[in-house]
């Protein structure tokens, strides 16, 4: 089967991964992230300062940071000041340890021209399922770095784990109890994602052909993939990369120049085993639904 292949019309919201490092150690990451990684190399001010400028000339609308962790990046504070000077930014976190140590240190962006919102990861609504995956006290954590956030006037919302089969409806009702339990609101946005699989795993199903790729577009109203209005900045072996796309920094047939002028020229393949799963639940990681 041919693969499906696209290339983005325009860059509407640039992601940066800001390393693979984490304070925690999921045992189903997506990055395979854990304390000390450097599969993906963090991110310093002086790494990213000319990508976002030229972001700005390619009319960017979004920033958006990942990791591993990213408020463990040393520059973090100072890279989101310089993104927020060109378009609103923003952080996936797990919302524990690194967050909530330096939280007073975010305050002084709120004064920027953009808005900074976070996205913290709870993975499920109960504290022994969370806890299971992300280590022993990190849901209680989790809901305070999220309380933290809104206190002081970010705009939150929360990612969750899909599962097969779910009734989504019932999931999502019991998130917002939680929510409204730890004095959050409870019409906070809700991401659900499915399981990506770790990186560098094989199967997942088979390459997207065009015939997948248009009756995804038609199911979800033509919302346009990632790949199609996205880039992914990262660091790896000491130089930053422009990849396709969040999902596919473990396969460097993805990785598309070292500036967005000649990313934007290249087409993506959908064969990445990411692709399947993005195409058939119509997830996102996008911060522009």
């Amino acid at each position: 089967m041919i693969p499906a292949r696209l290339r983005a019309a325009h860059l509407t919201e640039l992601w940066f991964h800001t390393g693979t490092a984490c304070n925690l150690e999921c045992p189903f990451c997506l990055e395979g992230s854990r304390p000390g990684d450097s599969r993906l190399e963090r991110l310093t001010l002086a790494d990213v300062r000319p990508i976002i400028e030229e972001a700005r000339a390619h009319g960017v609308r979004q920033f958006s940071f990942t990791g591993g962790e990213p408020l463990i990046v040393k520059d973090i504070v100072r890279i989101l000041s310089c993104a927020l000077a060109v378009a609103p930014c923003l952080v996936l976190t797990n919302g524990t340890a690194p967050l909530i140590r330096r939280v007073h240190q975010l305050d002084a962006l709120r004064l920027q021209p953009h808005a900074l919102s976070f996205r913290v990861s709870l993975d499920y609504p109960d504290a022994e399922r969370h806890d299971a995956g992300r280590g022993w006290g990190n849901f209680r954590r989790a809901l305070e770095g999220l309380a933290l956030l809104h206190q002081r006037g970010f705009p939150v919302s929360i990612t969750r784990q899909a599962t097969q089969g779910e009734d989504a409806s019932a999931a999502h009702a019991a998130f917002r109890s939680v929510l409204v339990k730890h004095g959050l609101p409870a019409d906070l946005t809700i991401v659900a994602l499915p399981d990506y699989g770790l990186p560098g795993a094989t199967g997942g199903g088979p390459a997207v052909n065009d015939d997948e790729l248009a009756r995804r577009c038609v199911h979800t109203s033509g919302m346009p993939l990632m790949c199609a209005q996205s880039k992914m900045i990262l660091k790896r072996g000491g130089a930053v990369r422009v990849y396709a796309c969040p999902l596919v920094d473990d396969d460097g047939a993805f990785d598309q120049g070292a500036t967005l002028g000649e990313a934007l020229t290249r087409e993506t393949s959908l064969r990445h085993t990411r692709c399947h799963a993005c195409i058939a639940t119509g997830a996102s990681m996008s911060a522009l639904q």
